[in-house]
C-alpha cells in the first residue's frame, strides 16, 4: 500500500499558520514514507469560493516548498460524482429530504434535557422532523439527510485506525453515539450538490488515500465518514488528526485571523524555515 495523503483547503479566505502546520505535516510525512502528498480544493460552496483565493493557496503552498502532482482535484467538477454517491443511498431507502432551517431545529429541539447531547459534529442535533418525508418530495430548498437509524441497520460497521497522538488505537465507531450524539447528518445542503461529508469519502477514495491528516476537531466526524465509506462500499484511510494551532488565548485559528495569515508572514520577509519553527515542526532538509 502505497502512502497517500491529502491537503484539501477551501479558497475561501487566505491559509493561516493552522493551514501550513496541517500541510507541512501531512507533506512530511508523505515524504518520510516515500509516498506521494495531493492537493485538492474544497470548492462546493460557491457562494463563497473566491479564485484569488484559490490562487493564493497555490502561491503559498508553493513558497513553504511542497509540490504536488497536476491536474489538481476540485470539488465544484466532481459533482455529478457525489450526486452518483448520493442516489446509490437513496436507492438503499436512507436518505430523505429536510425543509427546516435553523430556527425550525432549535424550537423542535425544545428545552434541553440534562445528560443528552444537544450538539454534534453538524452542530445542532436534528430532532428528526422531515423523517417520514420521501424523496420524491424533495425541491429546490430542501437539503438531503441520512436516516442514521436505517444506515446503522445497513452498514457493517468496520473499525478504524487512529495514529495520532491524542487518540491512537484502534477506535470503532458507536452506534449508540452515531444516534444520540450525531443524528440524521446532511449529505447534500442546499445549492451545493453535496455536503462536506460526502464529498470527502468520496474524494479520498477516488484519490486512492491511504492515510487522511486533518485536525484534531475533526476526530468526533471520523465515525461519520467510515459508516459513509462501509455503506458506499469504498475503503477507510488510515487517519491522523493532529493538534491544532491556536491564538494566545487558546482559541484555534479561523480563515478571519489575517494577522496570523501565511502571505502576511511572507511579506513581512520570514522565510518558509520560519514558518515551520513557529507551528513547531523541524526544518526542512531541502
Amino acid at each position: 500500500m502505497n502512502f497517500t495523503t491529502r491537503f484539501a483547503p477551501s479558497p475561501t479566505g487566505p491559509l493561516h499558520l493552522g493551514h501550513a502546520y496541517s500541510a507541512l505535516l501531512a507533506y512530511d510525512m508523505a515524504a518520510a514514507a516515500g509516498g506521494q502528498f495531493l492537493l485538492r480544493i474544497e470548492d462546493i460552496d460557491q457562494s463563497r469560493a473566491r479564485k484569488q483565493w484559490e490562487e493564493q493557496i497555490y502561491e503559498d503552498l508553493t513558497w513553504l516548498g511542497l509540490t504536488w502532482p497536476q491536474p489538481v482535484m476540485r470539488q465544484s467538477d466532481r459533482l455529478p460524482r457525489y450526486r452518483a454517491a448520493l442516489d446509490q443511498l437513496t436507492a438503499m431507502g436512507l436518505t430523505y429530504p429536510c425543509r427546516c432551517n435553523r430556527a425550525d431545529i432549535e424550537a423542535a429541539a425544545g428545552a434541553p434535557q440534562e445528560g443528552v447531547p444537544q450538539f454534534g459534529p453538524d452542530g445542532r442535533i436534528y430532532p428528526g422532523t422531515c423523517r417520514p418525508r420521501a424523496m420524491h418530495e424533495a425541491g429546490s430548498h430542501d437539503v438531503i439527510r441520512l436516516n442514521m437509524q436505517k444506515a446503522l441497520q445497513a452498514a457493517e460497521l468496520r473499525p478504524f485506525t487512529e495514529t495520532g497522538p491524542a487518540h491512537e488505537g484502534p477506535h470503532a465507531p458507536d452506534p449508540d453515539q452515531l444516534i444520540s450524539a450525531v443524528g440524521d447528518i446532511i449529505l447534500v445542503r442546499r445549492n451545493m450538490g453535496s455536503s462536506y461529508h460526502l464529498s470527502v469519502v468520496v474524494d479520498d477514495a477516488d484519490q486512492g488515500i491511504t492515510h487522511a491528516v486533518r485536525g484534531e476537531d475533526l476526530f468526533e466526524a471520523t465515525q461519520i465518514h467510515v459508516l459513509l465509506q462501509s455503506l458506499l462500499g469504498l475503503p477507510t484511510p488510515v487517519y491522523h488528526h493532529h493538534r491544532l494551532i491556536r491564538d494566545e488565548a487558546g482559541k484555534r485559528l479561523a480563515k478571519r485571523d489575517d494577522a496570523r495569515a501565511i502571505a502576511k508572514y511572507r511579506a513581512e520577509g520570514a522565510s518558509p524555515q520560519d514558518i515551520r519553527g513557529i507551528v513547531g515542526l523541524p526544518s526542512s532538509s531541502v
